[in-house]
Order: structure tokens, then C-alpha cells, then sequence
């Protein structure tokens, strides 16, 4: 199988979100949140870098 660097940065993303999530609030409703939140901010700013990088190269 094999990843591109989007995919693998998702991937990375969903299972560090999941267990932020887990450790970070009690409340299961409350896990979901900011589990979500958390993945949402991983990517956004992966998405940011790379058009940060690719500024910098052009």
C-alpha cells in the first residue's frame, strides 16, 4: 500500500485527534468535539504550511 504525504498527514491526524480526544475530556460528547477539533486543526494547518512552503519556493 501505498501513501501519499496528504494521506499519511490524515491518517496521522484521525488517530492523534482520536486519542486527544480520549485523554483530553471526560464527557463523551465532549471527546467527539474536541477530537473533531483537533483533527480539523491538524489539517488546516498542514494545508497552511504547504501553501506556506510553496510560497517561499516561488
Amino acid at each position: 500500500m501505498t501513501l501519499t504525504h496528504f494521506s499519511a498527514v490524515l491518517l496521522f491526524s484521525l488517530f492523534v485527534s482520536i486519542v486527544f480526544g480520549i485523554t483530553q475530556r471526560a464527557e463523551p460528547r465532549m471527546m467527539i468535539r474536541f477530537g473533531a477539533f483537533c483533527f480539523a486543526c491538524f489539517v488546516g494547518g498542514t494545508i497552511a504550511a504547504s501553501w506556506v512552503m510553496w510560497a517561499i519556493k516561488h
